[in-house]
């Protein structure tokens, strides 16, 4: 019985996985922001696995949107690392909120406090480690200069983050609304 309960989840999390790979794909820049900044929905099937099982599972559908990123030849590996942190920033907190008080409230606060850390510490990841490296990696000479990098986190990186946080968060409200009743019942009978 345990054994067919762990396929079953291993199941879920590998389609919820591919689900989040092809929304990766429906990704869109901002206006006014740096155009390899994008926004996409890949992170709502992982904050669905996050609330379902737990706070590791939504990372863990995070890894496969990215794997399969990267396998595909669509992604380089310091954007795919990138975005792996990034995401792993923003749902670990509301899986976790979500798991300690299981109400619409805790979902809410999750995304708030998921958007803020994500966009701080991908500010400062930016900062000291992911521009250094895409300037020696992708050959991107400018951002080994202090000044550029630093107007690139400020008025780049930082705001980019609070609005992908706002847009993903303001999509999946109104979506678990509608599916509060189902992962509850997931959540109880798989988890």
């Amino acid at each position: 019985m345990q054994q067919s309960s762990n396929l079953l989840k291993l199941i879920i999390l590998s389609l919820l996985g591919a689900i989040s790979f092809l929304l990766f794909f429906l990704n869109f820049p901002l206006p006014f922001m740096p155009p390899y900044l994008k926004v996409d929905f890949g992170e709502i099937p992982a904050i669905i696995a996050g609330l379902i099982f737990s706070p590791i599972a939504g990372v863990i559908v995070i890894a496969i949107k990215n794997v399969l990123y990267f396998i595909i030849g669509s992604g380089e590996p310091v954007g795919v690392a990138a975005n792996f942190l990034a995401a792993t920033l923003f749902v670990l907190p509301i899986s976790i909120l979500y798991h300690r008080y299981k109400t619409v409230k805790s979902v809410i606060s999750g995304l708030v406090i998921g958007t803020i850390i994500m966009a701080i510490a991908m500010s400062i990841l930016n900062y000291l480690v992911i521009l250094p490296v895409y300037a020696w990696f992708m050959g991107m000479e400018e951002m080994k200069i202090e000044s550029v990098k630093r107007f690139a986190v400020i008025f780049g990186v930082l705001p980019f983050n609070v609005l992908k946080g706002i847009i993903v968060g303001m999509l999946f409200v109104p979506l678990y609304m509608k599916m509060k009743t189902w992962i509850e019942q997931k959540r109880a009978t798989l988890a």
